[in-house]
């Protein structure tokens, strides 16, 4: 199906399903812990043998040897398998490091060896008797020092833009912002670690993982391995958080599958979490430069946004100016990105990846300027409101509604009470009112399914899309149940194996929305396919109850489905409109903070988000994602940083001790509202993403609210004591 016209009336719109609280049809399984992760497939007919991976001790340089006898005669060892051994092996497309096979060393802890033996304890005890030479080289590890010799990538990256004249337009503003804010390395610290079990049956190879993109692994496990991809069969039917640290192949499957071949027998490797930290991806740090020329009456002139991030060879920006080219209103304007060699692990996709940490940085910015013009931040962005792409006026939002966002939850969160900074106290408490905009362009993928009608009435969709705790199953149920007409509990579902037709995958927040058009494509093939069996006219059948209906006559849909059953298949394709219209999501944030007069300890009191992106498939799974993406954007605000050891090329913080995310204790209730809206122009179900914008502008509007309660502005992430207590009033 193609998707080139906006969306008409459609049977989606009768909502009788889609866009109800149902609550997930997966969740007694993971309650229940029936759930099978990918590390807990267990065949009692299959002898599972356990790898345990080895990473190198250095950031950078060449293995010269590697003497493996002893972890060979240790107890129970069956295999042991080398990256030298394996040799130089061609690099995924999706993959910047390589993840296995040869001498060279990109980054520490990058995988060099696995050990297979009879359990796991005896692969980990065999796996330190192995020794390693290396030539160790001179590595770059701080993008401070490595900012000068950035350098300006090909224009695939897209790394400038400009309109109007910036530095004129900024030179002579009557009032200006000038700083400079960054953020620092982060990991997606998901609760299931990177895991996989590899099976051989001759040359073909079945794996079970945790994958967020099954085709796209797919592809890259049989490039790196050279095989034939159809040859590789993937299964990842639940998948514990991934955070775009699961979209790309990484060296679990890998190890598994060499593993698995010189064990001759399945394996299961998991990866212990110091390798998450240094032997996946990670979100790089930033450094950001925001410019800001405004008219005396709060209309911004100029908005200029320099950052600059780093990686491994051939690797990708972080690109933090992508909202700051669409967010408000200005005629001059320029962005800009560089990229640094750094011999860190690979930088790559994490929540909301440009806009996370860049509207950290703007929405500080923003609320830096309000106050420089003397306007309530709020009203500030009002002013700077826009209905069309500021770099391409011609170029029309499909459906914007920032200002309804901010105007309602200045209502809800009682922003008019917010007071001077540092003028509020309760006891030792200083208490502060922070905002923010929340902002994540509306991201399309080709998406397929197949759905099928067996003659008991049940309808089972099959594709391969995942589930990474977003609700992807109930939202997929929800969908094939109102286009066939049935209830919920009718309607099987079927995920992430690699034998079913290609989704568009979990991520970018294109997810929900893409693989559910591409179930509604195949739906409406189904829905033809019974017409023309039972003789009915396509165009006037109704789906209803169970039954399929045109005029006088009505006919049970397990009739309908004969004793062969029926089946439609089909992809949504994207046409033009994401072209011809700008396709993004907007919120606001609202947060109360406490911080402690005398130690600098901040406590957030409440948060506040309030969303507008197309139709809420399912308000309880999208209240989910957003609350999960604030508690997120706590973590990124005050506590979470990957502190680089900047002498020897490593994380240091590598294990959830040293990287502190939010607890239980760290987080108020959350309150989430939904404006009523849809957008014509993004798909038939008329939703968009919600995943990532929960998170855009989360940290920022608990950096201003920190700062309206202290005094204090911090510009460098996370807001530590050390950082607020020098400037804090007397505790007296």
């Amino acid at each position: 199906m193609q998707f080139d016209t906006p969306a008409t009336m459609n049977p989606i719109d009768q909502l009788k399903v889609v866009g109800q609280p149902i609550h997930r049809i997966d969740g007694q399984l993971k309650t229940t812990g029936r759930a099978t992760y990918a590390y807990e497939w267990h065949d009692p007919n299959m002898p599972y043998a356990y790898g345990y991976p080895l990473g190198a001790a250095i950031a950078k340089g060449r293995i010269k040897s590697m003497n493996v006898s002893a972890a060979k005669k240790a107890l129970g060892v069956i295999a042991v398998v080398t990256a030298l051994e394996v040799g130089e092996r061609k690099k995924g497309k999706f993959n910047t490091a390589k993840l296995f096979g040869g001498d060279e060393i990109q980054h520490y802890h990058q995988a060099i060896a696995v050990v297979v033996a009879e359990t796991f304890e005896q692969a980990r005890a065999a796996a330190a008797l192995v020794e390693v030479d290396y030539a160790e080289e001179e590595g770059v590890f701080d993008l401070t020092e490595a900012k000068e010799a950035a350098v300006r990538p090909d224009e695939s990256q897209q790394p400038d833009s400009a309109a109007g004249d910036f530095d004129a337009a900024f030179r002579t503003a009557p009032i200006t912002l000038d700083e400079t804010y960054t953020t620092p390395d982060q990991s997606h610290a998901m609760m299931e670690p990177h895991a996989s079990i590899a099976a051989w049956d001759g040359d073909e190879l079945s794996v079970w993982t945790s994958s967020q993109m099954i085709d796209w692994w797919r592809s890259d496990l049989a490039t790196t391995l050279d095989v034939e991809k159809e040859k590789i069969h993937l299964i990842s039917p639940f998948i514990g958080g991934g955070f775009g640290g699961k979209l790309f192949l990484r060296a679990d499957a890998v190890l598994a599958a060499f593993g698995a071949k010189a064990a001759k027998r399945p394996v299961k490797v998991a990866l212990p979490r110091p390798f998450m930290m240094n032997n996946t991806t990670h979100r790089p740090a930033t450094i950001q430069r925001i410019r800001i020329g405004a008219e005396r009456n709060g209309k911004i002139i100029a908005i200029g946004h320099e950052s600059w991030s780093g990686d491994l060879e051939g690797g990708q920006l972080e690109t933090a100016v992508n909202q700051t080219r669409l967010l408000y209103a200005g005629a001059n304007r320029m962005t800009a990105m560089r990229l640094a060699r750094l011999d860190l692990p690979e930088g790559n996709a994490m929540r909301a990846p440009g806009e996370a940490p860049g509207m950290m940085a703007l929405e500080i910015a923003i609320d830096e300027m309000a106050e420089k013009l003397g306007l309530d931040p709020v009203q500030f962005r009002l002013i700077n409101d826009t209905q069309v792409d500021p770099e391409k006026p011609e170029r029309r939002f499909s459906h914007r509604d920032l200002a309804g966002c901010l105007k309602l939850g200045s209502e809800r969160f009682g922003w008019a009470a917010r007071g001077r900074p540092g003028s509020k106290r309760e006891g030792n408490w200083l208490i502060g009112f922070g905002v923010a905009a929340a902002f994540r362009n509306n991201l399309l993928l080709p998406s397929a399914a197949r759905v099928r009608l067996a003659r008991e009435g049940i309808v089972t969709v099959e594709t391969d899309m995942t589930d990474i705790g977003t609700g992807s199953y109930t939202i997929i149920a929800q969908t094939a149940a109102e286009m066939m007409g049935v209830t919920v509990d009718k309607v099987a579902v079927r995920l992430g194996d690699s034998r079913f037709p290609v989704s568009a995958g979990s991520g970018g927040q294109f997810g929900g929305n893409c693989s559910t058009s591409g179930v509604y494509a195949a739906c409406v093939k189904l829905r033809e396919a019974i017409a023309q069996k039972l003789g009915f006219n396509s165009d006037d059948v109704v789906f209803e109850d169970g039954e399929v209906r045109s005029g006088n006559r009505s006919v049970p849909l397990s009739e309908a489905a004969g004793v062969e059953g029926l089946v439609g298949e089909d992809t949504i394709e994207w046409g033009k409109l994401s072209e011809t219209y700008q396709q993004s999501t907007f919120g606001a944030h609202f947060v109360e903070v406490g911080v402690d007069v005398a130690t600098g300890e901040t406590r957030i009191r409440r948060m506040l988000a309030v969303c507008a992106a197309g139709r809420i498939l399912n308000p309880i799974t999208a209240r989910s994602q957003v609350i999960g993406a604030m508690t997120m954007g706590a973590g990124g605000a005050l506590s979470e940083e990957l502190a680089v050891d900047t002498r020897r090329g490593f994380f240091v913080n590598h294990d959830l001790a040293g990287y502190e995310v939010p607890v239980h204790a760290d987080i108020p209730h959350q309150d989430v509202i939904f404006l009523d809206e849809t957008d014509v122009m993004s798909s038939p179900m008329k939703a968009k993403g919600i995943a990532e914008l929960g998170l855009c502008g989360v940290s920022a509007a608990i950096a201003n609210a920190v700062y309206n309660a202290t005094g204090v502005r911090v510009r460098h992430y996370p807001i530590t004591l050390d950082k607020l207590i020098g400037g804090l009033p007397d505790a007296a």
